[in-house]
């Protein structure tokens, strides 16, 4: 019998080795690959979220945890595969043009994955263009952008605004954060969602996703 609830607590501590053990001996033992994910990786790296959120884990442990959590993933990828699972939806991540900073992009990227969202991270320096051409060609619910600078704020209206121009801003929905970032500025480009944290983020785009499937 799977106790999907010791796999969840082993990616809340971190312990990949242990995950991989555990989760060898449940397929082993006929355990379905889809349920291990979401009711023992996807709902430990939940946990994880919450308490970033109320600032009761830190980045190191997030990491630690993601780590135990992609370990698990890897071996259930080829099983998942096979029954034709599919993502709960798919993000384009980046930092805007202009702005080199990845630690926060990174832990939203962590967060996105650990609610079954497929990324699709651009990485840093990225300009509107390619937010907006690789949301066309996967056909992406959520384009999240992040900025550390003042000065690179601005190409998240160019983001907003090239999404209109090419006929996509009704099927995506632009989510935007970082530290200088704030509600007003977001309602003053017309994003759609703002959020302060990681965590919020993956929470705000996997709801993004479910609307758009219900």
């Amino acid at each position: 019998m799977v106790n999907f609830d010791e796999i969840s607590e082993l990616v809340q501590k971190g312990k990949a080795k242990d995950v991989q053990e555990v989760i060898s001996k449940a397929l082993e033992e006929g355990a379905d690959a889809k349920q291990i994910l979401n009711d023992g990786l996807l709902a430990g790296m939940a946990v994880i979220g919450e308490k970033f959120k109320r600032d009761e884990v830190f980045v190191p442990q997030v990491l630690v945890s993601a780590r135990a959590m992609n370990t698990g993933v890897k071996i259930l990828k080829s099983r998942l595969v096979d029954e034709n699972s599919e993502a709960s939806g798919i993000a384009i991540l980046g930092t805007v043009k202009g702005d080199l900073h990845d630690i926060g992009k990174n832990l939203v990227k962590i967060m996105l994955e650990g609610k079954g969202l497929e990324v699709i991270d651009l990485g840093v320096d990225v300009p509107a263009e390619k937010f907006i051409d690789e949301a066309i060609a996967h056909n992406a619910d959520v384009i999240c952008c992040s900025a550390l600078l003042t000065t690179t704020m601005s190409v998240m209206k160019d983001v907003v605004d090239l999404a209109a121009e090419k006929g996509i801003r009704d099927n995506v929905k632009i989510l935007i954060g970082g530290a200088p970032v704030t509600q007003d500025f977001c309602d003053k480009i017309g994003a759609d969602i703002y959020t302060n944290d990681a965590a919020s983020c993956a929470d705000e785009a996997l709801k993004v996703a479910q609307a758009k499937k219900a």
